[in-house]
């Protein structure tokens, strides 16, 4: 075995290693970690997984009651509300995970900037990153989504505009402290550009409080795209999502309250997951937490 094959194999036996030692330390993480799983399972198997086709409409079971053909009821239309969450699972988790996504490619390279090459840079890119704060998280997003088009994708890119200053904030404020570090000074002595300054010394070990960041993050995109849909602004009938049939749930609320409480469970489940998962990582990524 070559000494590069041997230092692979020490680091991947490593990294499980340390895997396992969370898990057994932290069980609230990792219950968090199974649900999250379950919850992602569900949605890449969806067609799969649901007994019904979430868009077939059968008049004659309007409003049903749970049963045993159809355990969570059927809706105002005679959908299957099961087979409707379901799918809903893979609309919903594939739109937080974008939003955080698109978060990240802007607000990354932005807070780097800013932090590593400081002077007027900085001053402007903070600017900027203030002002778009100011503004109220909902409503900047309904707006650039109005801007946009109504849809799920740009629903969502519009919310991943809205979090990019969030990230490009933090990134910042780490920048600024790693860049002085004496490694940094120690790489730049010795001829290394700033592109490499920033690839291989300042962004891995800039990174840490933004991977926990965004695992906050995803669930408020989560809410995100429930207050979207709500709104009609995200995804768009008939296809299904958490948010959507939660708008449709309230229109029939004195009648069928029950409607409202899969979809409702569902997101509150989901978020509560993300932000368990990310207090988790923050400790134990966070040295000054390790004994808490």
């Amino acid at each position: 075995m070559t000494t590069h094959a041997l230092d692979m194999a020490v680091k991947e036996d490593s990294l499980f290693s340390k895997f396992g030692q969370w898990c057994r330390r932290d069980k609230r993480g990792s219950a968090s970690l199974l649900v999250l799983l379950v919850i992602i399972g569900i949605a890449v198997f969806a067609p799969w997984v649901a007994p019904y086709s979430p868009t077939e409409q059968d008049y004659s079971k309007m409003l049903m009651e749970p049963s045993a053909a159809h355990w969570l009821g059927t809706d105002d239309l005679g959908r299957d509300v099961l087979s409707r969450l379901i799918h809903g699972a893979s609309k919903s988790v594939y739109a937080a995970f974008l939003a955080v996504g698109i978060a990240l490619l802007i607000g990354v390279p932005v807070g780097l900037l800013a932090g590593f090459l400081g002077g007027w840079v900085d001053v402007c890119i903070s600017r900027v990153i203030d002002t778009l704060l100011s503004f109220p998280a909902i409503v900047l997003a309904v707006a650039v989504t109005g801007a946009m088009g109504i849809g799920l994708t740009n629903a969502m890119v519009s919310v991943g505009i809205v979090f990019s200053p969030h990230i490009a904030r933090l990134i910042r404020a780490r920048t600024l402290v790693v860049r002085e570090e004496l490694y940094v000074d120690a790489a730049r002595c010795f001829g290394a550009s700033t592109t490499r300054l920033l690839v291989r010394h300042v962004t891995p070990n800039a990174i840490q409080p933004v991977i926990v960041q965004c695992t906050l993050l995803l669930a408020v995109a989560l809410l995100a795209e429930a207050s979207l849909s709500f709104l009609g602004l995200g995804v768009q009938p008939p296809e299904p999502s958490w948010g959507q049939m939660l708008a449709r749930a309230y229109m029939y609320m004195e009648i069928s309250p029950e409607q409202m409480y899969a979809p409702g469970l569902m997101i509150m489940v989901t978020a509560l997951t993300f932000n368990t998962l990310g207090e988790s990582l923050r400790v134990a990524l966070d040295p000054t937490m390790k004994g808490l």
